[in-house]
């Protein structure tokens, strides 16, 4: 994609997001999964990865994912329409590797996110959120390694990249860069965010419109 084009997508992707977005459903069990009618992107991390603030500065609405100083508070599949007519769907799923939570509902969260993740025909991405100050951890790598064994296409998001030094942040992208290289499933291009500062929003928008649109 050369500039212009990337331009174009940058400016349609504003206002898409610009349009209507609206809370359709939460699902705690597959069976409240929402019809397959229109594509979708989920947005997974660990818990405190700052999830819940950047989908609410992707869609420049403070209140859309409810945002908590508890971790692991999103036990559920969150389900948002967006466009009017309904052009494609965004799901923001449980946070992992919240130690502190109990065992048998850390257990119920990995098989509702394994089931989903395994069987959603419209599920064209799924954004893997990883903590610009802290880079990848093992969940993470468990996460990266279901997403290869299931086929499911896989890109990685910095968060609070704003909270670091540039050098190293430098460092922790050319560390994640290097540890997804092989990777089947994943995206090679890291998108570089920061939810308090704007930086990489459009881009992020960009990337959303762009994987449920292509093919």
């Amino acid at each position: 994609m050369n500039e212009q084009e990337q331009a174009d997508l940058i400016e349609e992707a504003r206002k898409v997001f610009a349009g209507p977005i609206t809370f359709l459903k939460s699902a705690p069990d597959l069976k409240f999964l929402p019809d397959m009618s229109v594509n979708e992107v989920a947005f997974a991390g660990r818990s405190n990865v700052g999830k819940s603030s950047l989908l609410n500065a992707l869609t420049g609405r403070n209140g859309l994912a409810r945002t908590s100083n508890t971790p692991g508070r999103t036990q559920e599949l969150n389900f948002f329409d967006v466009g009017d007519p309904l052009r494609f769907r965004l799901v923001d799923m449980p946070g992992y590797g919240y130690a502190r939570a109990p065992k048998d509902i850390v257990r119920k969260w990995q098989f509702l996110v394994n089931d989903y993740l395994r069987g959603r025909a419209k599920l064209k991405r799924t954004l893997v959120l990883i903590d610009s100050r802290h880079g990848i951890k093992d969940v993470d790598t468990d996460i990266f390694n279901m997403l290869d064994g299931a086929a499911v296409s896989y890109r990685i998001v910095m968060t609070k990249a704003d909270k670091v030094k540039a050098s190293h942040l430098a460092e922790v992208t050319q560390a994640t860069a290097d540890a997804i290289r092989k990777r089947p499933a994943a995206h090679p291009d890291i998108i570089l965010t920061s939810s308090e500062k704007g930086m990489g929003i459009a881009e992020l928008r960009a990337a959303v419109l762009e994987s449920v649109t292509q093919g």
